[in-house]
């Protein structure tokens, strides 16, 4: 998938919709893509002289790429997290990176799910962490 695919069932857009590619593999396991470009809003600021991806927002990359694992039941929903556990942070991501998340479904109760990822950094493992998202109705959602 690639990111106009994506941007029909992930209901994020410009500037956080952060996956840049997607693809379903054998035993319910996604694998995404996202260029660190360098001129992110994220990276203003984060740090001056050394541009350093912050852990939420990589995070929240794990997040946007398990979604896949769920895709056939996100319309009319949005992806919120419930929890994020036993988050590991192992090595710094940097402009001119593609961070590569690797994620799979390992349970789910309604419309909650639990999911393992891992960020890498061609074979170095950045960050791991289980989380768990609820696929809240878009009509319950206020402004």
């Amino acid at each position: 998938m690639n990111r106009e695919e994506i941007k029909e069932f992930l209901p994020h857009r410009e500037p956080m919709l952060l996956v840049d590619e997607m693809e379903f593999t054998k035993d319910n396991h996604v694998v995404g893509k996202y260029h660190v470009r360098g001129d992110e809003f994220f990276l203003q600021g984060h740090f001056p002289g050394h541009p350093t991806v912050p852990g939420v927002i990589i995070c929240e990359i794990m997040g946007q790429c398990s979604s896949l694992l769920v895709k056939d039941k996100m319309k009319g929903k949005t992806p919120l997290y419930t929890t994020l556990d036993k988050v590991r942070f192992r090595a710094p991501v940097h402009p001119g990176d593609t961070i590569v998340i690797k994620a799979s479904l390992v349970a789910n109760r309604s419309t909650l799910y639990f999911i393992d990822a891992q960020a890498y950094v061609g074979d170095k493992l950045c960050t791991e962490g289980k989380l768990s998202v609820a696929l809240v109705d878009n009509k319950k959602l206020t402004i």
